[in-house]
């Protein structure tokens, strides 16, 4: 049976290994230790755990927020952020990938974003794109 460090899980689940420990701590996901002691992760576990986010993520409510239609989401912190007096460019690392935001000023103000802040991209289009590289 496989099993994964804590920093594999994490990678695996795109969290952070503390987030992991707090998971697994708390009883939500099931962590053994190996024979070196350290802590791990049994596979059948984690699928289990990594599908039951899944459907709470289909249904819109992880980490407790309100439902939503929208199915892109990406996590990551706030790299840059240039404001005016009326809009606001928000910059985020989500793993690989960089997300650019146009908001109001007044939703930074609201969020209180600023560079280092962990927030969520949730990206919802009406038309999608594909080139052939």
């Amino acid at each position: 049976m496989p099993s994964y460090s804590i920093g594999q899980a994490a990678r695996l689940l795109r969290v952070s290994p503390e987030t992991v420990r707090r998971w697994a701590d708390g009883g939500r996901l099931p962590m053994g230790r190996d024979g070196s002691g350290n802590r791990v992760i049994d596979g059948v576990g984690l699928a289990r755990f990594a599908r039951a986010r899944a459907v709470e993520d289909e249904r819109g409510t992880v980490g407790g927020g309100p439902p939503t239609s929208v199915r892109n989401a990406f996590t990551g912190i706030v790299t840059a952020l240039t404001v005016d007096d009326v809009v606001a460019q928000v910059e985020i690392q989500a793993g690989p990938h960089r997300v650019v935001s146009l908001v109001t000023r007044e939703a930074v103000e609201e969020l209180d974003l600023s560079v280092g802040v962990t927030v969520t991209a949730r990206v919802k289009s009406t038309s999608v794109h594909v080139d052939r590289s």
